[in-house]
């Protein structure tokens, strides 16, 4: 199981540094952020808590103090009053609370999260983001809601992120486009950052000017008929002013060490962050002054504590009598007992990270991975605690993983990150590579890949054609051997205990699922796995031979079991004809996973159902235990509901998980339960296996031995780990980024620019928020921190519901302005209003919600509260006075964003069906992953009989490869055929042969860039709309870091013979560029869709569609005489 689970578990380990004390300066203090200035006072945001002081910095006081974020602080323009963005009730609302202090009012309790962004200049209402009404998860909108309370109104600006209105109200700076540069600089593709000017009255647009090879404009705010905002053209990030008279752009601040950040202004000065100090500026004056601020807090994140619980169980080693268990938790090596006694720590370095415990056979050493002393090394330990423990300087990759002993516990096998796999001498140091896979490492190094003299090593390799090989490697000949031909997957490989077999997973059907960067991979079949052995010696028979029962004469005896002999027999292979002598169990093919080996003739596997998922072995989800003994020919179900399991070297006992943090140690002659071993089709398909009996069931209830994993206490330092974090942060892109030149970065230098910090840290949000901005010189694309690890906290979210609909308010009642409809057949689609029985109807009035009368002002969303999932009652009915009213009960849904996305889908193809007369089809695509391949199966096969098609990426958010849409796209015509009754067929028939045009836009990226790169280097049509995203490398899994958080570095990344790295950085620029200006839209207009349809249609009229006639039938018979 430790092998098992490491392939589940990889997430664990990585290194660190020495602890550290070091704290905030409480005279002069770093990492205040979001600020916000009024005449007499700023506000900021200091240990996700909203602060306020006077205006020169002095007097800083804490106006609130809950566990949740607070952000983006405004003060209205009497500076009496802040806004800001908070969680106080489990969702991120608008609240406002007074500069002196007291309760925050909530204003907004939609469930998506509302961004305060500034006041409107009355001072009356709060200016918000909000996602709330989108059809595309790459835009918000922009909102106003009143400081007394009420329903937000939605400005008309389609799209629109930060923004600030100009002080005579007249005109809105604002950014249209998300902000693409948090995480990498120096971003320059079609999602760059730019500011537009919108006027209220005429809704036309002024974009401040931006040089040819674009650049990020962002923070837009207003100083009299000057905008001010920070630009990246110049390099960093700085302050630039536009002036809307004469059009002229200015630098004013030239930082070249950290970037400007969060520009604020009360229409007199500026105020910003530059490397986590606040800046004051009045303008015109060009010149910052640097404020101190000194604050000194309680901060009980800082403090040491315990960590405690089965959660942080990341790796784990059963011991060989199955006594004891090794534990990887949360960067220590604690062993447990199976039952009693209690769990022994034999690390205790809360600022090291330790992991991969693997235990010896003869039970007296412990192996593990620590990075004492900055770089990943061996530890073998005593399992004891006691005595010295011994180091061996690894030489790989950076990081290393699955350390097995040898049978013999004198040598261990490991691999890096690389997948180049090592034999260490344990006595000696000596260091052997075995192979260094150029393609990729198959699937299965455990404990039983080694042989049983541990002279020989099995694995399994990927060719270049990605089919997995196995191979035996001679320690004594440092040599590797082919088992199989390379033309049958072959993965998993074990070498059985006895010696006499190797056993390994076949398939002849793996196909495209081997290409799992393919989007044609998630369409391909699952495939079905056959369990084989391969008899070593070439003298042995097959122990597979047919069996035949005969009587014996009186005095015959039987002949005597020769167990002695075989033992004393070196284990050896005959490779020649070994290609002869594979076998398969004669077990239907199944999705199987997991081989281990027992003792001899045992070999225990899993076998998921059939929709277990993946192109590999097994794919998700539990699995079923079962053991195939050789001699009496019968597979036998060990344990039901299985995640993972490890044997002990002697077979007797095995260790093994059912998830939740549910671990048992049990005898491996059985446990669990009567599932069965074997697919539920029990027919083997053409060319497949035989049908065996159904495996019997062993006995046990499951339920005994579990291991208690929640007693286990290790000590948990936050400023020591806060900086090995921090290392291993920046460690992690050392060795897993695909340029090992770093983009140009200094890599060391970067470590230590970001390392100043450290000592100002006072939470793990500080600390993510600074490896963000030390990853982001990479200026690369896909370089995210995809999990944030652990707090000292847990904060509850409350799901509010929504019923897909949108209000208007009339005679102080809301109305039912539009009910979207959906799939109801579908969990992820389904509409509320429009289920079965509950017939609300647009116009209708939304009275009471269980039983609570509703009026403006207060938000409708606000009586949805925690109603996502449960049954809701509602009072509707045609008059807003409630005669006529009725009770309906439905069950709100927690986004409405599936609903808004297929209306705005469905209104496309409408509109395309309309203005083409029906001649030309649409089809949307939301990613090249599995949502929008069921969006081209559900558009696209409906509409092959049309003359052309309109391919809509716009939005896309990526995925694979999108060879599944290109290669149908891209058709030919064949033939047709005729039948005797009904109409011709054509052949293909799933294609349009007609013209094809495609719509792009800054919202597509990654997979949503490869597919319209494709879609022109094949020629297949133009593209319409704005340039794409522009990223196009790739990611895999990564260590977990010790607080369970994680960081991506992009792996691969896309080049082409002739033009180089490609499309990174850059996008995918349009044949007709067209932008979505927000008059058009407001206008109800589709500026890109419209351009696509006019040239569908001139294509159609330069190529009308060929029609054929059925020639004349042939006649082909003989003619009679």
């Amino acid at each position: 199981m430790k092998r098992s689970f490491r392939l589940i578990l990889l997430a664990a380990g990585i290194f660190a540094p020495a602890s550290a004390s070091a704290q905030p300066d409480p005279n002069d203090t770093r990492l205040l952020t979001m600020p916000a200035v009024s005449a007499k006072n700023i506000a900021f945001v200091y240990a996700e808590d909203l602060w306020v002081a006077d205006v020169d910095g002095k007097n800083p006081r804490r106006l609130t103090t809950d566990l949740g974020l607070e952000a983006y602080p405004v003060f209205s323009p009497d500076g009496q009053t802040i806004a800001f963005s908070a969680q106080f009730d489990g969702n991120t609302d608008v609240y406002t609370i007074p500069l002196g202090g007291g309760a925050p009012t909530r204003l907004t309790a939609h469930p998506t999260p509302d961004v305060v962004r500034g006041f409107t200049p009355d001072g009356k209402s709060v200016l918000f983001s909000s996602p709330r009404n989108v059809y595309s998860n790459r835009y918000q909108q922009l909102f106003t809601v009143p400081l007394t309370g009420g329903m937000p109104t939605q400005l008309p600006i389609p799209w629109g992120f930060e923004a600030a209105y100009s002080p005579d109200g007249e005109y809105i700076a604002y950014t249209p486009v998300r902000d693409a540069t948090a995480q990498w600089k120096h971003y320059r593709g079609g999602t760059h950052s730019r500011v537009w000017i919108y006027n209220v009255k005429t809704h036309d647009v002024t974009e401040i000017p931006q040089p040819k090879d674009r650049c990020n404009d962002l923070d837009p705010n207003w100083v009299g008929h000057t905008l001010y905002f920070r630009s990246d053209r110049a390099g960093e990030y700085n302050v630039f002013a536009y002036e809307t008279d004469n059009k002229d752009v200015k630098q004013l601040t030239k930082f070249t060490d950290f970037p400007v950040l969060d520009i604020n202004t009360d229409g007199k000065q500026l105020i910003f962050e530059q490397a986590g100090y606040l800046h004051l500026m009045t303008p015109p004056e060009s010149v910052s002054t640097r404020l101190k601020v000194g604050i000194t807090i309680d901060n009980s994140e800082a403090r040491p504590r315990f960590a405690k619980g089965a959660k942080y169980v990341r790796d784990v080693s059963v011991s060989p009598s199955g006594s004891r268990v090794a534990v990887e938790f949360r960067g220590e090596i604690v062993t447990v007992p199976a039952e009693k006694g209690d769990a022994r720590i034999l690390t205790n370095t809360p600022d090291i990270h330790e992991r991969n415990p693997s235990w010896s056979p003869d039970g007296k050493t412990i192996a593990y991975y620590s990075d004492a002393g900055g770089e990943y090394q061996l530890v073998l330990a005593p399992q004891s605690g006691k005595g010295e423990a011994k180091k061996v300087k690894l030489t790989g990759s950076g990081f290393y993983f699955n350390p097995i002993w040898s049978r013999d516990s004198k040598k261990i096998l490991f691999t890096d990150n690389a997948q180049t796999v090592f034999v260490l001498e344990v006595e000696s140091g000596k260091i052997t590579k075995v192979v260094e896979p150029k393609h990729g490492l198959g699937r299965g190094l455990t404990a039983s890949s080694w042989s049983p003299d541990s002279k020989w090593v099995t694995y399994a390799l990927n060719t270049p054609a990605q089919i997995s090989r196995v191979y035996a490697y001679s320690l004594e000949q440092n040599k590797s051997t082919p088992v199989t031909d390379g033309l049958t997957e072959a993965t998993e490989p074990a070498f059985d205990a006895g010696g006499k077999y190797l056993y390994f997973l076949g398939s002849n059907d793996t196909g495209m699922s081997k290409h799992g960067f393919s989007q044609s991979a998630a369409d391909s079949r699952q495939p079905r796995w056959s369990i084989n052995l391969v008899v070593l010696n070439k003298d042995l028979p097959s122990p597979f031979l047919r069996e035949s029962d005969e009587e014996k004469g009186e005095g015959e005896k039987p002949a005597p079991k020769t167990d002695k002999k075989d033992k004393d027999v070196a284990f050896a292979i005959d490779f020649t004809n070994i290609d002869q002598r594979i076998l398969a169990f004669p077990l239907p093919t199944g999705n199987y996973a997991g081989l281990q080996t027992g003792s001899a003739g045992q070999i225990y596997y899993l076998t998921r159902s059939e929709g277990g998922g993946g192109g590999g072995p097994g794919g998700g989800g539990g699995a079923t235990l079962s053991r195939y003994d050789l001699e009496r020919r019968r597979a036998t179900v060990v344990q039901a509901g299985v995640q993972g399991y490890e044997l002990t070297p002697d077979g007797r006992k095995m260790l093994y998980s059912t998830g939740g943090g549910n671990w048992f140690i049990t005898s491996s002659a059985g446990g669990g339960g009567a599932s069965p071993a074997g697919p539920t089709s029990g027919a083997a398909r053409p060319g497949g296996r035989p049908t065996a009996p159904a495996p019997s069931a062993a006995g046990g209830d499951g339920g005994d031995g579990k291991v208690n994993f929640e007693g286990i206490e290790v000590r948990v330092d936050p400023r020591a780990e806060w900086k090995q974090i921090l290392e291993e942060a920046w460690r992690i892109n050392r060795d897993f980024f695909y340029d090992p030149n770093m983009h140009g970065a200094d890599w060391p230098a970067v470590k230590k620019k970001y390392e100043v910090f450290l000592p100002h840290l006072t939470s793990s949000a500080d600390l993510y928020r600074v490896v963000r901005w030390m990853l982001s010189e990479l200026a690369v694309g896909h370089s995210y921190i995809t999990s944030f690890g652990e707090r000292t906290f847990e904060r509850k979210t409350v799901p509010g519901g929504l019923l897909g609909a949108d209000y208007e308010i009339a005679n102080d009642r809301y109305k039912f302005k539009k009910i979207y409809g959906g799939l109801n057949w579908s969990a992820t689609m389904r509409s509320p209003l429009t289920a079965p029985g509950v017939n609300v109807k647009e116009g209708e009035f939304l009275l009471a919600v269980n039983g609570k009368e509703l009026k403006a002002p207060t938000e409708v969303f606000a009586l949805f509260e925690n109603t996502s999932g449960k049954l809701t009652e509602l009072t509707v009915g045609p008059n807003a006075d409630g005669t006529g009213s009725r009770t309906v009960t439905v069950e709100p849904i927690a986004s409405e964003y599936n609903l808004r996305n297929m209306d705005w889908v469905e209104g496309n193809l409408k509109k395309v069906e309309k203005a083409t007369g029906g001649k030309v089809g649409y089809v949307h695509v939301r990613d090249t992953a599995a949502g929008g391949m069921a969006d081209f199966k559900r558009y696209f096969f409906p509409q092959v009989d049309k003359d052309a098609l309109i391919i809509d990426e716009r939005f896309n958010s990526g995925g694979q490869i999108a060879d599944y849409y290109i290669d149908i796209l891209r058709r030919p015509f064949a033939s047709y055929w005729a039948p005797r009754h009904g109409a011709d067929n054509r052949s293909p028939s799933a294609a349009v042969f007609g013209p094809k045009v495609m719509i792009i836009d800054e919202g597509a990226g990654s997979g949503g860039d490869m597919l319209p790169y494709m879609f022109r280097k094949f020629g297949v049509g133009p593209l319409v709309g704005k340039r794409t995203w522009g990223g196009l490398v790739g990611i895999s899994g990564y260590p977990v870091l010790m607080d369970g958080g994680t960081v991506t570095s992009p792996s691969f990344a896309i080049w082409s013979p002739d033009g180089g790295f490609i499309v990174e950085n850059e996008g995918v620029a349009p044949d007709h560029d067209v932008t979505m200006w927000p008059k058009d839209l407001i206008a109800g207009k589709d500026p890109q869709l419209e351009k696509a349809i006019e040239l569908a249609l001139e294509a159609l009229k330069k190529n009308p569609p060929k029609k054929d006639a059925r020639p004349e039938y042939p006649k082909r018979a003989q003619p009679q005489p």
